[in-house]
């Protein structure tokens, strides 16, 4: 059987449209209206993302950056009293404590009392702890001159903590 051809300006069905408005990539029509409308919802969903991605890039390299400050441990002795946390990063106690550590020193001015983590996955970590003695989930007190003044081991509250860093403040030589 042999197929019919059909006429150029013929009725195709009711509601359809002649292929060649169906096929204009940049034509009239609501196949390019659909297509050009998720175009610019792509467009913006991709700029929310660039512009979440940025903001996020930008707060994690802060992050980093006060990670390094914090692992540094020469900070001792600098004229300003530190609290050192001897801190394993996979340990949860540890965690546990740098979060009630962090939220206690909130209270404080960064220039009056510092903090600094020996990391003690680290060799400058590790060595830091085993010269002054102590292990994980352990707080150390400096004064301003980098001298030892004391020892706080284990979780503690976020409460206790202040209190304990205010008073070594207020010690003679702090």
């Amino acid at each position: 059987m042999k197929r019919q051809k059909r006429k150029a300006g013929g009725r195709q069905g009711q509601g359809a449209r002649p292929a060649a408005a169906q096929r204009q990539p940049n034509g009239g029509g609501a196949a390019a209206t659909s297509s050009r409308r998720g175009f610019l919802k792509r467009a913006v969903g991709g700029a929310a993302a660039v512009a979440a991605v940025g903001v996020g890039g930008w707060y994690l390299v802060a992050e980093v950056r006060a990670g390094l400050r914090e692992e540094d441990l020469s900070q001792i002795g600098n004229g300003i009293p530190a609290v050192v946390q001897i801190h394993d990063p996979q340990c949860p106690q540890c965690r546990a404590l740098q979060r009630e550590t962090r939220d206690a020193l909130a209270a404080f001015d960064g220039s009056e009392l510092q903090y600094l983590i020996a990391n003690i996955r680290s060799d400058e970590g590790r060595r830091f702890a085993a010269t002054h003695g102590v292990g994980h989930v352990t707080l150390l007190l400096f004064d301003g001159d980098g001298e030892h003044r004391d020892t706080l081991v284990g979780r503690n509250t976020a409460e206790h903590l202040e209190r304990a860093f205010r008073r070594h403040l207020h010690a003679p030589g702090s």
